[in-house]
């Protein structure tokens, strides 16, 4: 069987970046390829000009797809904007009179029927999470699979995310513009988090803070589920242009004075050290003094991390974040970021790299891709491939099942399960039988995620 490669898509407010990845031997990702421009047409993490959008992304995947010397005709993107919202809801079915257990395709029903609540106009679902399983208003531990119980009546509670209908939308008629097609549609802070968190930190409970150019995205895991999302509109642009506007330079000035000479502690940094800024036209450079450009960081930063905490504990989980919070995305990198954090928050934290998933074939590549702002893309790569495997073994499973039989009893069967993945609703799929695969994609997630994660990155080899 051929390598899978994967194409992923990254639209962030700043930046679109591509990536192109494939299976490797020992289990992890190998890039082939990936391509990063300046994001024209984007704000606060929503696509407003899907033109000046598409062009860009034309000529991200144009240097992704040379450096991978293939063509790129699908992607796997991912979605954030203030307009994604999450919500709790809880859900119940009468289990068939002729199901002496409950079976999978009960569950699926009730999955399903998440997908037909009531919504705030213009609004879409994008992922729905299962937490726990009531049989017979018995609540059911963790690690117990609702499949095979004996029960009349099944309840369940749900994490429902969605986001604005047209907003998704433009997302995809941007990729359609720049002549692409969309394989899938992932929450940021989700795709990140395939990339920068492993088993055990979902398990113990961990907070996934990914700082962009335009929103904070927030997801926190416990007992290997995901719990909580949200999305802020504070993220790194508000803080360039707090900069731009405190020292009265330019705008990609004020970026550059940020990522080269920024930190998030005034205390830290010399009193002495000053940067000449060039002056425009024949005017004098302009001096800046590196402790102040600290205090406008610090004060941004603050209100920030102020909202995060707010998100954190509005979750009721703060407790329960045994794994501490983990930063990602451009903003990420901030000097003393960390440190900074963890005096606000008063929560461990450390920062997450994306290349622990990735061989590292390639050094000076291997350490390029390890920032934070590569988390999203590499993560929706590592996404499509688990998504596509899954399906292999759908089909897989499927065809077996015709014959009387299943891939568990097939000991020469080249294909294993792997938990269902999260997957966009359309708006051309419609609520009906045609999507219900679909819908049923994220109710397995939440309960298997142990299993895939594990197998994935941790044994020998990845089906070939």
């Amino acid at each position: 069987m051929s390598k899978r490669i994967i194409c992923s898509l990254d639209i962030g407010t700043t930046k679109i970046a591509c990536f192109v990845g494939e299976q490797s031997e020992n289990g992890k990702i190998r890039i082939l390829g990936y391509g990063k421009t300046e994001s024209v047409g984007v704000e606060n993490g929503v696509v407003r000009n899907i033109r000046s959008t598409a062009s860009s992304i034309r000529k991200a995947v144009g240097d992704a797809a040379d450096m991978a010397k293939m063509d790129i005709t699908e992607v796997y993107v991912g979605i954030a904007g203030q307009h994604i919202k999450s919500r709790p809801n809880q859900g119940s079915i009468m289990i068939p009179e002729d199901h002496a257990l409950i079976e999978q395709s009960d569950i699926d029903h009730l999955i399903d029927d998440q997908y037909r609540i009531m919504l705030e106009p213009g609004e879409e679902i994008i992922h729905v999470f299962p937490q726990t399983y009531i049989v017979d208003n018995d609540k059911l531990d963790i690690d117990i699979d609702p499949v095979g119980v004996a029960g009349k009546c099944l309840v369940a509670n749900f994490h429902v995310v969605t986001g604005n209908a047209a907003q998704i939308r433009n997302i995809r008629d941007s990729v359609k513009e720049a002549g692409l097609r969309v394989k899938g549609v992932v929450l940021e802070p989700i795709a990140s988090a395939y990339a920068v968190l492993d088993e055990g930190d979902k398990a113990a409970g961990v907070a996934l803070v990914d700082i962009g150019g335009g929103t904070t995205d927030i997801a926190i895991f416990q007992d290997g589920i995901i719990r909580y999302t949200s999305v802020l509109a504070l993220a790194g642009n508000v803080i360039t242009n707090d900069i731009r506007e405190g020292c009265r330079i330019l705008k990609h000035q004020a970026e550059s004075l940020k990522v080269k000479f920024g930190s998030c502690l005034p205390n830290m940094v010399s009193a002495n050290d000053i940067i000449a800024i060039p002056g425009i036209r024949n005017q004098p450079p302009r001096e800046i003094a590196v402790k102040s450009l600290a205090n406008i960081i610090k004060a941004r930063m603050q209100q920030i991390l102020e909202q995060v905490d707010l998100e954190i504990t509005n979750s009721g989980l703060r407790d329960q974040l045994i794994a501490g919070i983990v930063l990602a995305g451009g903003g990420a990198k901030l000097t003393n970021l960390k440190e900074f954090t963890e005096f606000s928050i008063g929560i461990d934290t450390r920062l997450g790299s994306p290349n622990e998933h990735i061989v590292d074939d390639d050094k000076k590549l291997f350490e390029e891709l390890g920032h934070p702002m590569y988390a999203t893309g590499i993560g929706l790569v590592i996404y499509g491939m688990l998504e596509e495997q899954n399906a292999e073994y759908v089909a897989a499973e499927q065809a077996l099942y015709r014959e009387g039989t299943t891939v568990a009893d097939k000991s020469d069967a080249k294909t294993e399960p792997v938990a269902n993945q999260p997957e966009e609703v359309t708006p051309e799929s419609g609520k009906g039988e045609d999507n219900k695969s679909a819908k049923n994609k994220d109710g397995n997630l939440s309960k298997k995620i142990t299993e895939f994660i594990t197998r994935i990155f941790t044994e020998d080899g990845m089906d070939e």
